[in-house]
């Protein structure tokens, strides 16, 4: 897909988000937003999947080590065709099978649940090292959050996997700033994120507007010609990107929106939709 396309994908897939949180009156909507472009991306782009064969034994593997952003996650999956779109309006619903995070027994797609921060980096790196075992050549991803870093756990899964030069890995920290308590840098400074990778043997790509396609594809690209080592995506983007007044707030980290505030993001959302038809 070229640019436009994956713009276009990107602005549906947040509206999905927006319509899921709203729907379930509960939810994460800023990180999931802060993700769509990254999500949009892989899904549609950089991942060698399948919708119609969900468990195809050659596919790159994907890990929402930051599981509460489910909303994002399963939208690009709704839009990539592995379930309905309509299916998005039930999640966190009594009786639902898009529960609240990810669940790998019940949602095609999904090769990883996951919700407990800190470790949906170490199933990742299991599955890079399961591959390169068996010498499979699949790729494995993961999207942490940058308060997700904060967790011991992470960086016991990076000296694991740089030791292991697990070249088939690729960990994305989605760096928005702002984590449940407040902008990271004041709740448990994670910084120098970069740094921190590059000394346990990451290739690290700083990527200065990860909610931008052209910068995506590059990092992606870079990262996918590196050999011996494991690759660190830091990207900068904007938390509750596309919606106004969700934008850099830290109080949509986890809410969801009333009626008119609903209104409202679909509003935004449908005016970014109309400017890239116009492109």
């Amino acid at each position: 897909m070229d640019k436009l396309e994956l713009q276009k994908v990107a602005n549906e897939v947040r509206k999905d988000i927006v319509t899921a949180v709203h729907a379930a009156k509960a939810g994460h909507p800023g990180g999931s937003l802060s993700a769509a472009d990254v999500f949009t991306y892989l899904y549609f782009e950089e991942m060698n999947i399948d919708p119609k064969d969900p468990k195809k034994a050659d596919r790159d593997r994907f890990v929402l080590s930051k599981g509460h952003t489910a909303p994002g996650l399963y939208s690009v999956l709704a839009e990539r065709g592995y379930f309905p779109k309509e299916d998005l309006k039930t999640l966190r619903h009594l009786g639902s099978y898009l529960q609240g995070h990810p669940d790998m027994k019940h949602i095609p797609g999904v090769d990883m649940s996951s919700g407990s921060l800190g470790q949906g980096i170490s199933a990742a790196a299991g599955m890079a090292l399961s591959a390169k075992l068996s010498n499979d050549d699949y790729r494995v991803y993961t999207l942490l959050g940058d308060g997700e870093i904060e967790e011991g756990q992470v960086w016991e899964a990076a000296m694991f996997a740089g030791f292991r030069k697990l070249d088939n890995l690729v960990v994305i920290v989605d760096n928005n700033g702002l984590q449940i308590d407040g902008d990271i840098a004041d709740v448990c400074s994670p910084y120098p994120i970069d740094k921190k990778f590059e000394a346990f043997n990451f290739h690290v790509i700083n990527v200065a507007d990860g909610n931008d396609m052209d910068q995506l594809k590059a990092a992606f690209d870079e990262a996918r010609a590196i050999k011996g080592m494991p690759t660190a995506i830091i990207m900068k983007t904007v938390k509750g990107k596309g919606v106004s007044y969700m934008e850099n707030a830290v109080g949509w980290h986890g809410k969801a929106p009333n009626d008119e505030q609903y209104a409202q993001a679909m509003e935004d959302l449908e005016k970014v939709g109309e400017a890239l038809c116009q492109k």
